[in-house]
Parts: C-alpha cells; sequence; structure tokens
C-alpha cells in the first residue's frame, strides 16, 4: 500500500480558537517571498490508489490528526510534538492496524529527518521515501570488528562524497530512464542511485538508497530522493514519489467543494473532528461513485470553452448527489402536505444543474 503524508494550513481567524497558530503559508509563498497565515495545522495519511474512471491516482485521507504550534504547548505546560512526531504515531498505527501488508510511506522534505526516519526503519514491512539535502552525510557501511579489538564498535565507514559533488563529477555513472512524471506524462531523466548509511551525530545512523535525478534537457532541477528500504528498485522510488503531488490535489479538492476552512465553529471538540470528517468525506464520495458505477453510467460535465475526456472530483460528487437526492432516505416531506407535482423530466433536470453547482 502507497501511502502519501503531508500538513496543510487550514486558515481560520479569531481568539477563540485556541489552537490557531501562525504559519509559512505553501500556497502563496515562493523561495523569493515568505508569506505568513492565520489558522490551524493539519497532517493527514492518505492512500495513494488507481481510481478505474479517472484513469489516475488519487490520494484518499482516511487519518488526519490536528499539529497545534509550539506556543500552544507552552501555555498549556505540554510537551511539544512536531510534525515529525505526529507522522510517527499516524503511521505506527496504521502498521498495527494492518501488520502483515508491506506500507510504502511519501513525504516531502519536510519529513527527512534522521529521528523519524530511524523510527520506521524499525518497523518491519515499513519503509520511507523522502527529499535528501545535496549536501547530507553520506557513509559506507561499517566495517567489521577485528577479532580481539577493544573499544565501542564503529558506526560508519568512509564517507563517500556528497550528493552535490556526485552531480558535476563526470565519473558518476547515469542512465537514462522513462520515467512516469507529473501530470500523467512520461519523462525521459537521468538517474544514479546507490545505498549509503545517512549519519548525524548523536542520532543512529540510517540505512538509506539514495537516488540522484537530472534532467537532460535541463527543464527541472536536480533533486535527490532517500529511501529506507535499500532493496527497492530507483526507478520505483521515483515513480512511487511522483505520486505524492495528489496529496496537494486532494488539499485543494476538499477547499473547493467540500467545504474546508468555511466553517464557523469555535469549540475546540467540534474544530477537531469537523475538519477530519471533511477529509474523509472525500474518499466516501470515491468510495460511493465506485459502488454506483456498477449499475449507472458515469457523466462528465463539459462547457464550450473547456472540454475534458476524464471525471473530475467534482464530477464525481454530482454523480454521488444525483443519486442521493432522489432517494427516499432524503424523502422527509409528508403525503398529507401541500405539494406541488412536475414532469420527472423538470425534475431530474433540476437534480443535475443543483448537484453540480451546490
Amino acid at each position: 500500500m502507497i501511502l502519501g503524508i503531508d500538513e496543510t494550513i487550514e486558515r481560520r481567524r479569531g481568539r477563540q480558537i485556541a489552537a490557531r497558530g501562525v504559519y509559512r503559508d505553501p500556497v502563496r509563498s515562493s523561495k523569493e517571498f515568505f508569506v505568513k497565515t492565520n489558522g490551524l495545522r493539519w497532517i493527514s495519511l492518505m492512500l495513494l490508489t488507481p481510481i478505474p474512471w479517472a484513469c489516475r491516482v488519487w490520494a484518499l485521507p482516511f487519518l488526519t490528526v490536528l499539529a497545534p504550534s509550539e506556543r500552544y504547548h507552552e501555555q498549556r505546560k505540554m510537551r511539544h510534538k512536531t510534525i515529525t512526531d505526529w507522522a510517527w504515531q499516524m503511521i505506527l498505527q496504521v502498521s498495527r492496524w494492518m501488520p502483515a501488508r508491506r506500507l510504502v510511506v511519501v513525504a516531502d522534505g519536510t519529513y527527512a529527518v534522521l529521528e523519524f526516519l530511524l523510527k520506521v526503519s524499525r518497523l518491519p514491512l515499513v519503509s520511507a521515501i523522502t527529499r535528501l539535502r545535496l549536501d547530507a552525510c553520506l557513509y559506507d557501511p561499517a566495517p567489521a570488528r577485528e577479532a580481539g579489538k577493544r573499544g565501542r564498535h564503529a558506526l560508519k565507514g568512509k564517507p563517500q562524497p556528497k550528493l552535490a559533488q556526485r552531480l558535476v563529477d563526470p565519473k558518476t555513472a547515469w542512465q537514462k530512464q522513462q520515467l512516469s512524471w507529473y501530470g500523467g506524462t512520461m519523462r525521459v531523466m537521468e538517474i544514479a542511485t546507490g545505498t549509503a548509511l545517512w549519519y548525524q551525530s548523536p542520532v543512529p545512523p540510517v540505512a538509506i538508497r539514495w537516488v540522484l535525478i537530472r534532467d537532460p534537457e535541463g527543464k527541472y532541477e536536480p533533486m535527490a530522493l532517500l529511501c529506507t528500504d535499500q532493496n527497492a528498485e530507483a526507478i520505483q522510488i521515483v515513480e512511487w514519489f511522483v505520486l505524492r503531488w495528489t496529496v496537494e490535489v486532494t488539499f485543494h479538492e476538499v477547499r473547493a467543494h467540500l467545504g474546508v476552512e468555511t466553517q464557523r465553529q469555535w469549540s475546540d471538540l467540534a474544530i477537531v473532528r469537523t475538519t477530519p470528517a471533511l477529509l474523509g468525506l472525500f474518499s466516501l464520495v470515491t468510495v460511493f461513485a465506485h459502488q454506483l458505477l456498477d449499475e449507472h453510467p458515469f457523466p462528465v460535465r463539459q462547457a464550450a470553452w473547456y472540454t475534458k475526456a476524464l471525471p473530475t472530483f467534482s464530477d464525481t460528487l454530482a454523480f454521488v448527489r444525483q443519486h442521493l437526492w432522489p432517494s427516499p432516505y432524503f424523502s422527509g416531506s409528508s403525503e398529507k402536505g401541500d405539494t406541488v407535482q412536475i414532469p420527472r423530466a423538470l425534475f431530474d433536470r433540476l437534480v443535475d444543474t443543483l448537484a453540480f453547482a451546490a
């Protein structure tokens, strides 16, 4: 199972929101500009799975937690949990739910923390893939201990060249590979890979497979990835990491169509249950649509200025609404009340219009 984990900021204002903090806005910020925003920080764990009717991979949220700021914990004299602390607890919980399943967790550079990766590497059947700094300290495995030699065991071997040096070293062995890239396209990239120990005192070393990616056309900047499973294929590591972008798409869809950031509750208990429920609703709508497809065709809304061959989440949501609203479960009017009968064609047209507009 391929899982994606990432955090998002729910922009909220109000002094009554206790967990509200000031964070960097990942959408509005760039390398040149730093934009701050007030809100709540959520960490969501999502299943990255192919959707048959969409012909692409979607990220389906199933576990979301609130990660308050350090100031919030200091004011309440509580131990502060970082993003990686929350992520570790979430991954540990999922591994306990499915102890026999192999889990691959894909994350961005925020989770490239040695303490976090060390804990994940010690879990059986669980591996993590994140971005890796080009100046990370990598070493060879520790040599075998000589017989009769005293002292502590060596933690690492000889230092390896920095990945930044490998990028410009003419001796680096590059292989051209055709990869599944962003936007559902195929792209030829140059890949170099190897195994090493990532070590930074006082944390014990973590065994990783590093992957260097370089665009022969120069359109994309070189980047490095790591995987805690040294036996994983380099091509597979890159293609798994590319799937992480669907997590950002899900965050956008729940804001645009499911009402995230439009809530008006101020209670702490209401806050911690509403946003995770809305993120989970994204997954429920996808499951409902998958069940309905066995008996009903899937409509794709087109416009004169925008054509699309495959359905998006807005089409999926409208498809589910069209079958839920006319059902007897949502018909609560009394038979003795005042009713106005309309033709079935007009009623279906009205439901179809509202399903896409709501």
